[in-house]
């Protein structure tokens, strides 16, 4: 007579928790500057100021935008100032920086903003793997919101996890 085999990963209690569901949807665009410096360089205020009038800023409507410089150009805190203003009516967010640190932003607002209560003594695991480019600051800034609220942390999956956090018996 065989023995019924027991999914012990879909009965237990452990809640699994994706980053990649919070992901915010729309489009992202790196906007270079060093596009509107004369030779890539230099900044030169008049002209920069010209392009930047000129610019068809509608184009970014809705859209995440990371404001760099792929040069190793000098660029002034008003630069990114400027262009961000005129982004402003438009764009859902600009922070200086590449993509990865956009997504960071991203995620720190939305972590910041998450109500956890739900999982208050829970059993968490932090799923690993996504599809979508989740990047490593998310997932230090879910521990420090979670940390506080749950009984136990642990990442991957729940077949294999790795412990990271076990709140200590008073």
């Amino acid at each position: 007579m065989a023995e019924e085999i027991l999914n012990r990963v879909a009965q237990s209690k452990l809640i699994t928790f994706n980053l990649e569901d919070h992901y915010p949807k729309g489009q992202r665009f790196v906007f270079d500057l060093s596009q509107w410096f004369h030779e890539g360089f230099v900044l030169r205020e008049k002209e920069f100021r010209d392009q930047a009038k000129e610019h068809d800023w509608s184009q970014y409507n809705d859209q995440f935008i990371a404001l760099g410089c792929s040069t190793d150009a000098i660029v002034p805190a008003w630069a990114y100032m400027l262009i961000s203003s005129y982004l402003e009516p438009f764009a859902k967010k600009v922070v200086i920086g590449d993509l990865e640190m956009l997504e960071s932003h991203l995620y720190q607002e939305i972590i910041d903003n998450l109500d956890v209560s739900d999982l208050e003594g829970k059993a968490v695991i932090v799923k690993g793997c996504s599809n979508k480019p989740v990047p490593k600051n998310a997932y230090i800034f879910l521990i420090n919101k979670l940390q506080p609220v749950v009984k136990s942390l642990m990442y991957g999956e729940a077949c294999s996890s790795v412990p990271l956090y076990k709140k200590p018996k008073n």
